[in-house]
């Protein structure tokens, strides 16, 4: 399966599993960094597909790409969005990032924080606009947690 192939698999398959939830919508796709982009329409059923701690994300990420693995797809690498949840939850690790930087910028001591896979990449990709900063990750598994330190 091409890339193309995959990304209208994936955008299908995801249609079709939300319609077992009674959840009807045309699904939003791209490709950016060989990552498929499925953005989902807000409905009145948000909360339950981001679920807590967006764990249900994850979840329908994960059964899209399992999917997509089974299929030999060129492309199995997905990030399913509802409603610019996680763009909107980027923005704000973005505007705290800020201020860890600014503080490490100050203080010159490093600082250790504990995100999730998604959020310290956020980080990193922020901290690449600052010449002066660095930050790398440490740790394996749930444990992995960022550091922010100056050059």
């Amino acid at each position: 399966m091409n890339k193309d192939e995959s990304i209208r698999f994936a955008a299908k398959y995801l249609e079709d599993l939300l319609s077992f939830f009674g959840i009807n919508v045309a699904i939003y796709s791209t490709i950016e960094d060989d990552v498929i982009q499925l953005s989902v329409p807000s409905t009145s059923l948000n909360s339950l597909l981001i679920g807590r701690n967006a764990d249900n994300l994850r979840a329908l990420q994960h059964i899209v790409s399992m999917a997509l693995a089974s299929k030999e797809a060129e492309v199995t690498r997905v990030n399913v969005d509802v409603a610019n949840y996680k763009r909107q939850r980027a923005d704000r690790i973005e505007e705290k990032a800020e201020g860890w930087i600014a503080k490490v910028r100050q203080s010159g001591e490093p600082m250790t924080i504990n995100l999730n896979a998604a959020d310290r990449r956020v980080v990193h990709k922020l901290a690449q606009d600052y010449s002066d900063i660095e930050t790398h990750s440490e740790g394996e598994g749930r444990e992995r947690k960022l550091v922010i330190s100056k050059l």
